[in-house]
């Protein structure tokens, strides 16, 4: 079945991860601006920064296919930014808002990991050696900002917000 293989599989949800990553970098700046410690706005804006580069870097895996680069709607992670803006509407102000700014920005993290970890494994099967370089740096990436926030949480805007 032609376009039906692996390959097929790869592009498509190559991009589906680049309609996210548009997508989250929209969603980000609202973020930080929500954000009522100047520790969670300054990881969100360095992730902001990291998010421009892993875009680019897909961008380069476009290039590398010979393929358009251009991205497919992801629902996933439309409705992943629609709990987050919901989260930022109802708790506006109020002690909690950061804990919940986190518990959406690592959905999305969580969500990412998921695709980066898929893509990094279809592009191994595949022979794609410079798009898995370059998907496992992004991967790296998401796990750190994962672990950013988690300590963050844990550490101080969990116990500020109980």
């Amino acid at each position: 079945m032609p376009g039906k293989d692996l390959k097929a599989l790869f592009l498509h949800q190559l991009k589906d991860t680049y309609f996210a990553e548009n997508a989250i970098l929209k969603a980000l700046p609202k973020m930080a601006e929500a954000a009522s410690t100047e520790a969670l706005r300054g990881a969100f804006g360095i992730h902001l920064q990291e998010t421009r580069e892993q875009v680019k870097r897909l961008d380069q895996i476009f290039r590398l296919l010979d393929e358009k680069t251009e991205g497919v709607t992801c629902k996933a992670i439309q409705g992943i930014i629609a709990e987050g803006e919901e989260v930022m509407s109802e708790f506006s102000g109020g002690e909690a808002l950061d804990a919940g700014l986190i518990a959406a920005a690592q959905a999305v993290e969580h969500y990412e990991i998921t695709r980066y970890g898929t893509l990094l494994a279809w592009a191994r099967q595949l022979g794609l050696g410079e798009a898995e370089e370059l998907l496992k740096e992004t991967l790296v990436e998401e796990e750190n900002t994962d672990e950013v926030l988690s300590e963050l949480a844990e550490e101080a805007v969990n116990p500020a917000a109980a």
